[in-house]
C-alpha cells in the first residue's frame, strides 16, 4: 500500500512562460525569432495560448482554480492528492509536462501550504522549474528574503521598513507586532507581522479570467534605448485601440510584460481611470508602467501589451470632457478607425510612428 500523500501540500501557484520559453523556441541570430515559425512582420513572437486554455489544463487536476491575469493561477489540489495517488509536487511535474506536451507552453510551479508561500517559491526559482516549501520550512525560507518579496509589499512600504532596518523577512518577522503596528498601522502592521511567518489564511477562490486582448513587440537585437521601447509600446497601444474599438470593448486595465535578453520578465499592472480603448489614454499607461521600472540600462528582448477586464464599450462610463480637443481627437480617431477598416491597417499610423523604420 502506497503511502497517504501530505494533504498539508495542497497549493500551486502556476505561472506560465511566455512564448520566448517554450521548449523548442530557438532564435536566430540577432534575437530574431526562428524562419519559418509564425514572426509577424515586425519581428512578432506567436501569441501565448490564452490563459483560459491553460486553466483548462488545470480543471483537469481540480475544480479549485482561481486565475490570475495575465498569465498566472493557484489550484487547490486537495481533492486530487488520493484520486491521482501523488502528492503536490508530483501533481506539479505533471503540470508542467503537459503544459508542454499540449501547448508547448512551460511553466514555474511553486508548492506549498498556502498562496502566498507558493507564489514566493515559483518567484524565487529559476523559470521551468517546481519549486517546494513544505510544512516547516517556511521560515528558513523567508528569513533571508528582501522584504519587498513578500507579495502585497509595494516600494513605498518597503522603503520605510528599509528605514527602520526591516529589510529582510527574517527581521520583520522577529519585530515585535506592536513596532510594526506603530510604524504601518494596526492593520497593515499585523497582517505583515503574519506574512513575514509564512502565514497566509486565504484560500484558493475558483474565478474565471476577465476577457482580456494582447499584443507583443520583438526587438531584432537586445533594446537598450528608452525611445526605441516606447515607439513600440505606441504600436502595441495604437493596435490594442484599433481591435477594441472595432469589437465595441473597452478596457478597464492594462498590463506590460517585459522581456529581457536572459529571458525574465517582469510584468506590471494599472487600472486605467476609466474603462477605455482610446490610443492615447492606451499608450500613456503604457509609458507610465515602462517608466516606472527604471530600465537605463537593461537589455530588452520583447515587451507586450494587455488590455484587460473588457466591457462592452457601450457599458463603460466615460467623464464628459470640456476639452474641446479631447472630442477632436477622438473624432479623428473615429475617422481613421473607418480609412483602417477600408483600406487596411497600414493605411494610418501614429504620428509618433511616421519616422519609425517600421514605418515603411
Amino acid at each position: 500500500m502506497s503511502e497517504r500523500p501530505d494533504e498539508r501540500l495542497h497549493v500551486l501557484y502556476v505561472h506560465f512562460a511566455d512564448a520566448g520559453n517554450r521548449p523548442g523556441a530557438g532564435s536566430r541570430p540577432g534575437g530574431g525569432p526562428p524562419h519559418g515559425e509564425g514572426a509577424g512582420p515586425r519581428g512578432e513572437l506567436p501569441e501565448l495560448p490564452e490563459l483560459p486554455e491553460l486553466l483548462v489544463l488545470l480543471a483537469d487536476f481540480t475544480p479549485v482554480v482561481q486565475a490570475l491575469p495575465p498569465d498566472a493561477a493557484l489550484a487547490d489540489v486537495r481533492g486530487a492528492l488520493r484520486y491521482f495517488d501523488r502528492d503536490a509536487p508530483a501533481l506539479a511535474r505533471l503540470v508542467r509536462l503537459r503544459a508542454v506536451a499540449l501547448h508547448a507552453t512551460d511553466c514555474t510551479v511553486g508548492v506549498a501550504v498556502n498562496p502566498l508561500l507558493a507564489r514566493m517559491a515559483a518567484q524565487s526559482g529559476p523559470p521551468g522549474t517546481v519549486r517546494v516549501v513544505r510544512p516547516g520550512e517556511a521560515a528558513g525560507f523567508l528569513a533571508g528574503r528582501p522584504v519587498a518579496a513578500l507579495h502585497g509589499i509595494g516600494p513605498s512600504t518597503a522603503r520605510t521598513l528599509c528605514a527602520y532596518g526591516l529589510d529582510t523577512v527574517g527581521r520583520v518577522a522577529e519585530a515585535e507586532p506592536a513596532t510594526l503596528q506603530r510604524i504601518l498601522g494596526a492593520k497593515t502592521g499585523r497582517r505583515l507581522h503574519e506574512r513575514a511567518r509564512g502565514i497566509d489564511p486565504s484560500s484558493v477562490v475558483p474565478s474565471a479570467p476577465a476577457r482580456s486582448v494582447a499584443s507583443e513587440y520583438r526587438f531584432d537585437l537586445d533594446e537598450l534605448d528608452a525611445a526605441s521601447r516606447r515607439r513600440a509600446l505606441l504600436t502595441l497601444a495604437d493596435e490594442l485601440g484599433f481591435r477594441m474599438r472595432t469589437e465595441g470593448q473597452a478596457a478597464r486595465t492594462l498590463s506590460l510584460t517585459v522581456r529581457y535578453a536572459d529571458r525574465s520578465t517582469t510584468t506590471r499592472t494599472r487600472t486605467l481611470a476609466e474603462p477605455t480603448a482610446h490610443t492615447p489614454a492606451l499608450t500613456a499607461a503604457a509609458y507610465a508602467l515602462h517608466d516606472a521600472l527604471g530600465l537605463q540600462r537593461a537589455r530588452v528582448r520583447a515587451v507586450s501589451l494587455r488590455a484587460g477586464e473588457l466591457t462592452p464599450a457601450e457599458l463603460a462610463p466615460r467623464q464628459l470632457s470640456l476639452d474641446p480637443r479631447e472630442e477632436k481627437a477622438r473624432r479623428a480617431e473615429a475617422a481613421v478607425d473607418r480609412a483602417r477598416q477600408r483600406f487596411g491597417a497600414s493605411a494610418a499610423r501614429p504620428a509618433g510612428l511616421a519616422d519609425s523604420p517600421d514605418a515603411a
